[in-house]
């Protein structure tokens, strides 16, 4: 009888392990660290702990955030140990600031899962502004990286909203369309010329979403995403890409979004993460399928 229960037990936490999704276990912590800028802060910050709380994952988030920092910069600082940044953690929902710190220091900080990288803004198009920074970038955080399985991923960031009065967005003739796709294929290049596995497709998803009766609406000041719906399909993408888990149907959605809003964010970074390269229309969007 004794035997029986043992067995009976034993079946039954290996049904709950299989049912957990891919590249998480029973009582692991995800831990995601963005080397970044306000882009990495309108991604991750806001509603990424929320959504996971939501879907009962618990997720450690850090953000190694200068403002308008570009890779030249992070490297800059990395050889020299400069103390530039402000470290943002979040644990358990809750946001705290640290000034003045080094990458090092966040680096080293936890067992990371996975690390992110991202170009400025105005160049995360230009291909060539990516090297030899982000080459170098990548082998300092390997170097010092704590996690021996450490995964590493670019952050596909957004194309500015048409309107954008952005010095940087000349460098796209002034074309949504155009900087998306320059976008696109640049951190598709880089992420082969670094076999970097891992691209978070966030871009493609607030593309995604323009199609749909938001239009073009994502952004606050024609760049940063706004408090709403901007910033929660940023992070419903990084959600559903990193953590292997389907964003559709999250409980969580923002104080004063609607529910069909929450449904266009989701499917708009579901779709982009099953295609991170074609923009998915979503034009005839009205109600959750």
């Amino acid at each position: 009888m004794k035997r029986n229960t043992v067995l009976l037990v034993a079946a039954k936490l290996v049904f709950v392990f299989l049912m957990l999704p891919a590249g998480l276990s029973a009582q692991h912590v995800m831990r995601v660290l963005a080397i970044g800028n306000s882009f990495s802060e309108d991604a991750v910050e806001s509603y990424l702990s929320p959504l996971a709380q939501a879907d009962g994952v618990e997720l450690i988030i850090g953000n190694m955030f200068i403002p308008g920092c570009s890779l030249e910069t992070h490297w800059n600082n990395a050889q020299h140990s400069l103390p530039a940044y402000s470290y943002r953690k979040i644990v358990d929902g809750k946001l705290i600031k640290t000034e003045n710190q080094a990458l090092v220091a966040a680096i080293k900080d936890e067992n990371w899962d996975i690390i992110t990288f991202q170009q400025v803004s105005s160049k995360s198009g230009l291909v060539n502004s990516f090297f030899p920074y982000i080459t170098n970038l990548l082998r300092y955080v390997q170097a010092e990286a704590t996690n021996p399985e450490v995964k590493y991923a670019l952050h596909q960031t957004w194309a500015y909203a048409s309107n954008s009065t952005h010095p940087g967005f000349i460098n796209y003739d002034n074309s949504q369309e155009r900087m998306y796709s320059a976008i696109v294929e640049t951190v598709s290049k880089v992420a082969e010329q670094t076999q970097i596995d891992i691209i978070i497709p966030a871009g493609t998803a607030i593309q995604n979403g323009r199609t749909s009766f938001v239009g073009d609406n994502f952004c606050s000041d024609g760049y940063h995403l706004n408090a709403q719906i901007g910033r929660y399909t940023a992070a419903c993408a990084w959600y559903e890409k990193f953590l292997g888990r389907h964003v559709i149907g999250n409980p969580f959605v923002p104080v004063g979004m609607s529910p069909i809003e929450a449904s266009i964010a989701q499917y708009a970074a579901y779709y982009a993460v099953k295609q991170a390269k074609v923009i998915t229309s979503m034009r005839h969007f009205s109600s959750i399928d």
